[in-house]
């Protein structure tokens, strides 16, 4: 979900790991030259995930890298198969309600913008939740911890993982 701290989390990750660093929606702004809330003002929210798809099949089939997806990659079920087939997913889970306190001043969320933002947040939420959890190979609380106690518990469940599945 959005502001559950997939780009601050996955950047120090993937430093952490010294793995190179993908963020889907920023991939989309690059080839676009836009930022996405112009792609969804343009071209609704239909044709901003037409983009992210191609973008994620692209990602998905590189190697050793760290990749962030927009909150709502999961809404279609090609992605949650490239995802779930072709890497190790890592679900950062937060409340909606922390949700809302982190994203509360962010204008650049185009899914948020009119009427009340928690009450969105907590729509999108139990549409999307679900298919997170589908998807994860491992699902983390995010809460109030601090991003290098995350990275350390991510690392540490994602050994773990690896382990017992050896």
């Amino acid at each position: 979900m959005m502001g559950a701290g997939k780009t601050t989390v996955g950047r120090a990750l993937a430093k952490r790991l010294g793995k190179p660093y993908c963020d889907s929606d920023r991939e989309i702004e690059t080839r676009t030259g836009v930022r996405v809330a112009v792609i969804f003002d343009i071209e609704g929210e239909a044709g901003f995930r037409r983009r992210e798809a191609e973008v994620i099949e692209q990602m998905t089939g590189l190697e050793d890298v760290v990749l962030a997806t927009g909150g709502g990659a999961v809404l279609d079920p090609r992605n949650r198969e490239h995802l779930k087939t072709r890497g190790f997913v890592i679900y950062l889970h937060a409340q909606p309600t922390v949700l809302g306190q982190r994203t509360r001043s962010d204008k650049s969320r185009p899914l948020l913008q009119g009427g009340d933002p928690l009450d969105r947040i907590e729509k999108l939420y139990a549409e999307r939740d679900p298919l997170y959890r589908e998807v994860a190979d491992l699902v983390i609380d995010t809460g109030r911890q601090s991003v290098s106690s995350l990275v350390a518990l991510v690392l540490a469940k994602f050994d773990e993982a690896c382990r017992l599945s050896a």
